[in-house]
């Protein structure tokens, strides 16, 4: 079964050109001034060590630039250590110790990332994505605002809650069912804190004007500049 997101979803051509509007040699760096090893307190330092070593550091993306900072939503943690360490044990605990199965949990980052045109979010997790088995064309649909044809129930009813709570105020008593029935309470808290978590990073993203990264060797097939839709992703 195929379903779409209502509504604003899809990224954008306007997504697609920040994402790479960057001159060749001069990359963006955003509005949050990247913070070298070197120059951070202690406290800063320890939260550096909790984003950057294992297992998070270990993943399909890359958690700092050639130099050693930090990219993506975690620069922006280390002006506030003390919040960016909640932030990170948070979602640290989604990913490595939450109950949901690794493609559910995917599945639904990167309706998080498409929904909310956030393009180092789906930058970073089509690549978590496609490393546990999240196909390029499911991504496609995941991207251009549809549920993908291959989804089984239980995902279908993971999508389907983050739909609700990325466009309503409520959600209705049929997706909720759903939810029920296949995650329990457990997991539709889970999913929820999930959904609410990348939300936050996206809102931080935003707000700093977070850019991509720029390309690299040995990096996985799927480019920043994919977020796009006219661009196929292929596996």
């Amino acid at each position: 079964m195929s379903c779409t997101w209502t509504g604003a979803g899809p990224l954008s051509e306007s997504t697609h050109r920040e994402a790479s509007s960057a001159a060749p040699g001069s990359p963006r760096v955003g509005r949050f001034p990247l913070l070298a090893p070197d120059e951070l307190s202690d406290q800063q330092r320890d939260l550096y060590g909790a984003i950057a070593g294992p297992p998070r550091g270990n993943g399909p993306f890359s958690i700092v630039d050639e130099t050693g900072r930090l990219n993506g939503p975690f620069n922006a943690l280390l002006y506030s250590p003390a919040i960016g360490n909640a932030v990170q044990a948070l979602g640290a605990a989604l990913r490595f110790g939450g109950s949901l199965p690794d493609r559910t949990r995917e599945l639904v980052i990167c309706a998080v990332a498409a929904e909310l045109e956030s393009a180092y979010e789906w930058y970073a997790h089509s690549r978590v994505a496609t490393s546990v088995g999240i196909s390029g064309t499911e991504l496609n649909q995941l991207r251009d605002g549809e549920f993908p044809d291959t989804l089984t129930a239980t995902e279908s009813a993971a999508l389907g809650l983050t739909r609700a709570l990325l466009r309503g105020k409520t959600v209705g008593h049929e997706i909720h069912a759903a939810a029920l029935e296949h995650f329990g309470h457990e997991g539709i808290t889970e999913l929820s804190v999930l959904v609410g978590y990348y939300r936050l990073l996206a809102g931080i993203l935003a707000a700093g004007d977070v850019p991509v990264p720029p390309a690299g060797t040995g990096e996985p097939h799927i480019r920043p500049t994919d977020i796009h839709p006219t661009h196929t992703i292929t596996t």
